[in-house]
């Protein structure tokens, strides 16, 4: 059970988006990051590459990224995963094939105050459903897929599988033009209950924030691929 749920609540907000903020040298230096990072995991299943944003690739873009998300967010620290010594990762760059579903990024220490996330596309075409349910335990993937829900041998750093959802928010259908438009890669009645709370439309430059408790996934709309950098953030 989630040590600091009241905490947490206290600090919850809106999600909202910041345009312009950063500008095209920017942006190619965080594809040249990108480009330059080992490859920490190839999902070929969820068909992802992902990249941990190692320090010490480019210094002034971590001071440039922290700076300008704590002027929006306030003090923070780094809730990534570590690297092999130690030191904090600043976030995930990930190149997707096809869209990541349905999950809530709560990390991996129930005693952790979690605060915000942020994602910023690199790529123009793609869109993030953010909904107004909230989940207050670790990361995990909901799914009613038998054969996910049986995976429990989880490495550091991958999500639990979950059907809890579905008893969470009631029965009322998810709304069938937001599925078709969107979310074609869920299975409606993965969606049982949830409403959303913003549809995020990709935009380089630009950076959405939002409380890691929400649930949300990528829409369907992708073309050929889409790279963004998720990093985590707690209290």
């Amino acid at each position: 059970m989630r040590e600091k749920i009241k905490e947490i609540k206290k600090t919850e907000s809106p999600p909202k988006v910041i345009k312009n903020l950063y500008n095209k040298e920017e942006i190619q230096d965080f594809l040249k990051l990108y480009k330059d990072l080992p490859v920490t995991t190839h999902n070929k299943k969820q068909n992802v590459v992902k990249k941990r944003w190692l320090q010490g690739y480019n210094e002034k873009l971590e001071k440039l990224f922290f700076e300008r998300l704590k002027k929006e967010i306030g003090d923070f620290k780094m809730d990534n995963l570590q690297d092999e010594n130690g030191k904090d990762v600043y976030g995930l760059i990930q190149e997707s094939y096809s869209p990541i579903g349905l999950h809530v990024d709560g990390g991996f220490e129930l005693k952790n105050q979690i605060y915000k996330q942020s994602l910023i596309p690199l790529t123009p075409i793609g869109s993030t459903v953010i909904f107004k349910n909230r989940f207050y335990e670790m990361s995990t993937s909901f799914t009613q897929d038998p054969e996910e829900l049986k995976k429990k041998n989880l490495s550091y750093g991958q999500n639990k599988r979950s059907s809890e959802h579905l008893k969470l928010y009631g029965n009322k259908p998810f709304d069938k033009k937001i599925h078709e438009q969107y979310l074609k890669h869920e299975n409606i009645d993965n969606l049982k209950g949830l409403e959303v709370e913003l549809i995020y439309e990709w935009e380089v430059g630009s950076m959405l924030i939002f409380d890691r408790s929400h649930l949300h996934c990528s829409s369907s709309v992708i073309e050929g691929k889409k790279i963004g950098i998720a990093t985590f953030t707690k209290k």
